[in-house]
């Protein structure tokens, strides 16, 4: 079933070059577009936002609960996240943090991925991450508190 969806979506671009006549390094091309996906830009997204625009559920900040959720985003040509597409690529296991990190990233803000200098719209990985000052660190926070400022040593 699978290979008779591929030979239906590769037989137009097989018919186009036949009946186009298309030369060698035409042919190369389009192969190469099938084999390489959509283009890698040469400047990746940069975030725009001062402040985050995840709200800490108040239940679970109360109860001291913490965790990570990781979401996909489409990231258009505008800069904006397109809330269509976004999508939890890992839960945190806390359906409210995860609704919070979905609602946050409607209001995430982008100078666009660049491609030889033009915006171009690319689906990116984005963390999340819900830390209670009071609770104690989750497994895997110590690349976290590398990225702190050390703290004033005490005379």
């Amino acid at each position: 079933m699978a290979t008779l969806t591929l030979r239906r979506a590769i037989l137009p671009f097989v018919a186009m070059l036949a009946i186009g006549g298309c030369d060698r390094d035409t042919s190369q091309k389009v192969a190469q577009a099938f084999q390489n996906g959509p283009p890698k830009p040469d400047e990746p997204p940069r975030m725009l936002n001062g402040d985050l625009p995840f709200h800490y559920p108040p239940a679970l900040y109360a109860r001291k609960v913490q965790g990570n959720v990781t979401l996909y985003l489409y990231v258009d040509r505008n800069g904006q996240a397109t809330p269509d597409s976004t999508r939890i690529e890992e839960t945190s296991g806390y359906p409210a943090l995860d609704s919070a990190a979905v609602k946050g990233s409607q209001e995430l803000h982008f100078v666009p991925a660049k491609l030889r200098g033009e915006p171009i719209g690319v689906s990116i990985l984005f963390p999340v991450y819900f830390r209670h000052p009071e609770a104690h660190a989750l497994p895997g926070d110590t690349i976290l508190n590398k990225l702190k400022p050390p703290a004033p040593a005490e005379r």
